[in-house]
């Protein structure tokens, strides 16, 4: 898995990592959020979901210290980072401005 998350942090596109727990709440709630971002935005951004209870080191790795975490890379780097739910339209503006 680790190679394969390091290869699609390394293209041109935005990639918008969710850290979940299947048995987290607002994780769940999350979920239609980032289904309606991904709607707006297309191909603006690649969303991927990362279970942190079957991936542990990169859970680690990134410091993911609760669930949801949204980790926002740009060229491979963090440019942005938030725990807990995030509304559509801050994620569409976050995705815009790093556009």
């Amino acid at each position: 898995m680790k190679t394969n998350f390091n290869s699609l942090l390394q293209g041109k596109q935005l990639v918008l990592v969710d850290f979940y727990a299947t048995w987290c709440g607002p994780c769940k709630a999350l979920n239609p959020i980032l289904q309606e971002v991904k709607k707006e935005v297309g191909e603006a951004v690649k969303i991927i979901k990362i279970d942190v209870d079957k991936n542990q080191n990169l859970s680690q790795k990134f410091q993911v210290r609760g669930v949801p975490t949204l980790i926002l890379f740009k060229n491979a780097n963090p440019v942005w980072r938030q725990s807990g739910v995030v509304s559509a339209n801050d994620l569409k503006q976050l995705i815009q401005s790093n556009l």
